[in-house]
Formats: structure tokens, C-alpha cells, sequence
């Protein structure tokens, strides 16, 4: 008998269906002049869109997980956006702690943050500030407005909290599939 890998397969046929479906989204997104990836930034209510974008490459360079695209690292960093709005000090420390970071990043790669090509050298700059408040802060709400996004889940191999479903012990606490049985 043939063992079946547990892993997701692709289909040609899969792969044509979901590529039919996204080719016309991003043909409208790009017909109105803004890249796909840009264009979530320029309805900011408080923070410009290129700061805005250094937040999500920090993000991005904070937490790397090749595996995930930018929307959840956009939908992590957009609600930082409405705070700024909302109180002055939170824009201020924001748009400072993102001004150093491109003003660190022109003294060492004579370009913004979010242009340096290699992710080894935007965590070089990173490390540069990592004492700072405004690090500090983005670092320690990544955590919970990266990872508590219940679409991201699947992605890592949570299935969601088990309170409400009588908790680990009798729904899956040894269901290891992956060592060998002995």
C-alpha cells in the first residue's frame, strides 16, 4: 500500500483556475496607476503612504515568514494608522522613529528603509534601533496584531482556540502524525 503525503498538492489545473481568477483583480488595481502592493497605502488618515510602507517592511524584516504575503503584514501595521490619527503622540512617535530609520539607513546605504534591496541589511539598520521606544512598541504589538489574524492560522498549523470546544486534552493534544510509531 502507498503512503499518502499529507502535505498539500497542486494541480496544473488548480494552479490555471486560481491564476484566471487573479490576473483580472490585478489588472483593475493596476489600471488605476498604483502597483497592487502600494495601492492599500494611499488612503492613510494619519500617516503618509511611504510611512506607512517602511512600517510593513519592518514588519516584514521583524518577523519573517517568506511563506506569508504583505496583506497580513498590511492588516497588522493599518490599524497603527488609526492611532496615530487619533492621538498626537503616537503620530509623533511614529513618524520619528521612521524618519530615524531612514535617516540610519541613508547613512549606512545611501537610500530610504524600505529601499534597501537585501532583508540582512535592513535588520542591520533594525539593530540599530532596536532600543528605542518606537522598536520597542512595533515589535511588541506585531505579536499580537500579526499572529491573532484567525485567516493566518492554517498557515502556521493552528487550528484556533479549543476552549469552546472542550479544550486540547480529548481533541488532538497527541495527534502526532509525524514521528514514527515505535
Amino acid at each position: 500500500m502507498r503512503e499518502v503525503d499529507p502535505r498539500t498538492r497542486f494541480s496544473r489545473r488548480g494552479f490555471l483556475r486560481s491564476a484566471a481568477v487573479a490576473a483580472p483583480a490585478a489588472a483593475l488595481a493596476s489600471g488605476a496607476g498604483l502597483p497592487v502592493s502600494e495601492a492599500w497605502a494611499e488612503n492613510g488618515a494619519a500617516l503618509a503612504p511611504a510611512e506607512l510602507k517602511t512600517l510593513v517592511k519592518m514588519a516584514r524584516d521583524i518577523y519573517p515568514h517568506d511563506f506569508l504575503g504583505d496583506v497580513y503584514y498590511i492588516t497588522a501595521i493599518k490599524p497603527w494608522d488609526g492611532k496615530a490619527a487619533a492621538d498626537p503622540g503616537v503620530k509623533a512617535l511614529l513618524t520619528q522613529g521612521v524618519r530615524r530609520l531612514d535617516e540610519d539607513a541613508q547613512a549606512r546605504h545611501k537610500v530610504n528603509y524600505a529601499q534597501i534591496g537585501w532583508e540582512a541589511d535592513r535588520v542591520a539598520v533594525l539593530e540599530g534601533i532596536s532600543h528605542t521606544d518606537f522598536f520597542k512598541k512595533i515589535r511588541s504589538d506585531l505579536v499580537v496584531s500579526l499572529y491573532n489574524q484567525p485567516e493566518l492560522w492554517p498557515k502556521f498549523g493552528y487550528e484556533g482556540p479549543s476552549a469552546d470546544k472542550g479544550g486540547y486534552i480529548h481533541r488532538g493534544f497527541n495527534d502526532i502524525d509525524w514521528l514514527p510509531k515505535v
